[in-house]
């Protein structure tokens, strides 16, 4: 007669005991990853807290609110300390740089509006901090992005966070198949960020009462002109500003002081109604501004497709999804038509503005929580 295996999997999957699972944590030095690898080690879980060092700028490592800075790797290694689990800093200055910092500067003088907290995600959290957790034997990488992780019929899903005001899913939507296997999210079931800032007081971390990360790291004060000055010396050049009736209103300093939507700042006083930015065309190095209406679009090509759900991609003519085309937008209803280049055509049901260049496209399912993916956006019209 068999037994039944009554093996109860621990609470980050595994058939086996905490202390017999090693689980990499991501420490930025904020208050959710804190939590992530105090909670975890409370719990009996081999763990080892693994900071970044991304940019090392004078500006950078002395401001409040952007994260990997020099104050940040001191408050991580002090939560180390106190929960009693190895702690190291690892120099990815260089990686950040070529893959994240390089190709910001390259977009933003090319006329888009890149995300680089995506980029960094993508290519530098979830790429080399993922193959140095498993050069270093652990069982998976845990994080504190508001994301949610669900095992699904044909393996683990990503479905947006409990608390729609935390979720991430927008900075998210690169995350592979393969990496979310790997990938835990200890947050993502929270309801409010309240409920982190008193597991952090519970486990008594002097950082319970830290503020939330608010800039890129590397952008201090949110000045991305000087930063690309910095970057790219002598790369914004001079233009025209001109109205879409064809009209030129004046002249700027460089195109990379603006971007799609943007009212403020233009340097054109003296007009009655109020200006955007509809496009930025660099050949020319014209800015081009125009009433509110135009800004509207419904038509996206996205590049970079991944796809996250259970059929390929290319099996069906069109997808009917909800997509979310800037961070701070609800998803809205939608078509998407794939190609087989890895692209695809997203039709929106009802026009959005400002939808720019280099901005992510992200796909929602349209009946649940879960994440299926999504792209860059190329065009808008």
């Amino acid at each position: 007669m068999s037994r039944l295996n009554t093996t109860k999997l621990n609470s980050l999957g595994f058939d086996k005991p905490p202390n017999e699972t090693r689980v990499v944590v991501a420490m930025s030095g904020g208050v959710d990853s804190s939590v992530v690898a105090a909670k975890l080690a409370s719990e009996g879980y081999d763990v080892i807290g693994v900071t970044l060092q991304l940019y090392d700028h004078g500006a950078a490592l002395a401001k409040k609110g952007a994260c990997c800075a020099g104050i940040d790797i001191h408050d991580a290694r002090r939560v180390a300390e106190n929960m009693k689990f190895p702690h190291y800093v690892l120099d990815y200055e260089n990686i950040f740089k070529e893959t994240v910092i390089d190709e910001f500067a390259d977009s933003y003088l090319g006329g888009a509006t890149p995300v680089p907290c995506i980029r960094c995600n993508e290519r530098v959290k979830f790429k080399d901090l993922m193959e140095t957790a498993r050069e270093l034997d652990a069982d998976c990488m845990a994080t504190g992005h508001y994301i949610q992780r669900k095992n699904g019929r044909n393996g683990p899903e990503l479905h947006c966070a409990a608390d729609p005001k935390r979720d991430q899913s927008y900075f998210l939507f690169p995350t592979t198949k393969k990496q979310l296997e790997f990938l835990r999210f200890p947050l993502g079931h929270l309801k409010s960020k309240e409920e982190t800032r008193a597991l952090a007081k519970k486990f008594q971390l002097s950082i319970s009462d830290k503020p939330d990360s608010q800039d890129i790291c590397f952008v201090p004060n949110g000045d991305y002109a000087s930063v690309i000055e910095k970057l790219r010396p002598g790369a914004a050049e001079p233009g025209k500003i001109i109205h879409s009736d064809g009209r030129v209103l004046g002249t700027h300093a460089g195109i990379i002081n603006y971007t799609v939507g943007q009212r403020r700042g233009l340097g054109i006083g003296g007009l009655n109604d109020p200006l955007y930015v509809i496009s930025l065309n660099v050949e020319t190095r014209e800015v081009v501004v125009g009433p509110k209406e135009l800004l509207k679009a419904k038509k996206i090509i996205v590049t970079q497709v991944n796809w996250l759900g259970d059929q390929s991609f290319l099996s069906a003519n069109e997808w009917k999804l909800k997509v979310k085309v800037r961070s701070t937008r609800p998803p809205q209803n939608a078509i998407v038509k794939p190609k087989s280049d890895g692209s695809a055509k997203v039709e929106l049901l009802e026009p959005e503005q400002g939808i720019a260049p280099g901005q992510a496209c992200v796909f929602y399912d349209e009946d649940s929580s879960r994440v299926l993916g999504g792209g860059w956006i190329n065009k808008a019209e």
